[in-house]
């Protein structure tokens, strides 16, 4: 199954931070969502927490299955996702905690790349976004008839 409702990742996602599915991003304080940031931005949860530094996290949705058992995103040429890397960088410039999260919405995959033939400029910025700071995380979506959830973590290759 593959879920290609690009509206739902975000959601997931926070249950998944609420239910402590997703261990490297437990809940502590106050989670939000959609809140502005940067240069015209809004990330897409916003963990703030007593005592630590925020903490931003980024959510994609991946669904192009590049080779066998891996996936690959962008699946399209993305600036924006370009400017949110740029962005998260900022925020950990500024001595905060940023998180560049996808969710991969298909099942049997075993690891994610970047699609470095489809978008070569988001292939370079995610890997100097994780080279200054940015946490890169995969987790698989656990998809059934009934609903969605996020799963297991999954190792994103960022060697070129």
């Amino acid at each position: 199954m593959i879920l290609v409702n690009t509206a739902r990742p975000n959601a997931i996602v926070e249950e998944g931070i609420r239910n402590g599915a997703i261990p490297s991003l437990s809940k502590q304080g106050n989670l939000r969502r959609e809140v502005r940031y940067g240069t015209n931005s809004r990330i897409d949860i916003l963990l703030e927490r007593e005592g630590l530094a925020d903490c931003y996290i980024e959510v994609k949705n991946v669904t192009l299955l590049h080779s066998d058992n891996t996936v690959a995103f962008p699946d399209s040429v993305t600036k924006r996702g370009t400017k949110h890397l740029e962005e998260l960088v900022s925020m950990v410039e500024s001595g905060h905690r940023a998180v560049m999260f996808f969710l991969v919405s298909r099942t049997n995959v075993s690891r994610m790349v970047p699609a470095e033939q489809i978008d070569p400029t988001y292939a370079k910025t995610l890997r100097w976004a994780a080279q200054n700071g940015v946490e890169v995380l995969a987790h698989l979506a656990e998809i059934s008839t009934t609903g969605v959830t996020v799963g297991s973590e999954i190792p994103v290759d960022l060697s070129a």
